[in-house]
């Protein structure tokens, strides 16, 4: 169906070990704008490379896969477009106005790069029928040069507060990966940041290197570890929170943010 439809997914492009299991439940995260990123993060396996013309069709076809597969909530993320005006926010725009006509209600998550701060591209994705707004930080700051390069983590920590400004009482979620080198009080600081900035769900898993050539793991967490690390996020007050190792911020989410209950989530992330 992907293939008829010529949509590609994160869960392809970026190897995500969780596959099996959300296909098998007709769950994708669609990757629009292309395939080719214009910036080379050391984390992801995402393809760098000259990027593709914007598709004026592919709004349609998000659409269309979701009315097929009877989607109830669609995730759409994007490589980054560093060499676009708007860094591609016209086309999260309409996809999610594509995917709000449809005759069955769908709802709807943006997780956007960092569009360069830019508010109005910002506001353009806001402004758009998304019940949820997410951007990764990903990291700590120490790691940004190794992990995100081309990246800012006071700029990432900027669009989320401005997301949080425009939400209008819509979930605003962001996600961090683990065991890239942090500390303990690293990760602390973060979530306290994240809250400080208005994000109401936060997600937590365990970092996998994806190849050759990019940034090795520093320590496997073991379920104890992101159990403690969900406590400390709930109390920090974060409305909802998914930690596990195999724990992606498109990880069987809801319109909510995250998944449903803790227990459930840590169970399907052995």
């Amino acid at each position: 169906m992907l293939e008829d439809l010529g949509i590609p997914t994160v869960c392809e492009g970026a190897l995500c070990p969780n596959r099996p299991e959300c296909y098998d439940a007709g769950h994708v995260t669609v990757l629009i704008l292309g395939r080719r990123c214009t910036r080379a993060c050391g984390f992801c396996a995402v393809e760098p490379g000259e990027p593709e013309p914007v598709d004026p069709d592919e709004p349609a076809r998000v659409a269309e896969l979701a009315a097929r597969l009877g989607m109830d909530h669609v995730v759409v993320t994007s490589v980054t477009r560093d060499d676009l005006p708007d860094g591609g926010a016209g086309q999260y725009a309409a996809v999610a106005r594509a995917v709000a006509a449809l005759p069955r209600p769908v709802t709807a998550e943006a997780l956007v790069p960092d569009f360069k701060g830019d508010p109005q591209a910002l506001a353009a994705v806001a402004g758009a029928p998304y019940q949820v707004l997410a951007h990764n930080l990903e990291t700590v700051p120490r790691l940004y040069p190794w992990v995100r390069p081309g990246a800012d983590y006071a700029r990432s920590l900027g669009v989320l507060r401005t997301l949080a400004g425009l939400a209008r009482g819509r979930t605003v979620k962001s996600g961090l990966m683990l065991g890239l080198g942090e500390t303990a009080g690293e990760v602390r600081r973060v979530l306290a940041d994240l809250r400080d900035a208005g994000v109401d769900a936060v997600c937590l898993g365990q970092y996998l290197r994806p190849g050759p050539g990019r940034v090795p793991v520093a320590r496997y967490l073991d379920e104890t570890e992101f159990d403690r690390w969900a406590d400390v996020a709930r109390t920090l007050g974060f409305a909802a929170v998914s930690s596990g190792p195999r724990v992606r911020s498109s990880y069987r989410v809801s319109s909510r943010g995250c998944p449903g209950a803790p227990e459930t989530q840590r169970r399907r992330s052995m």
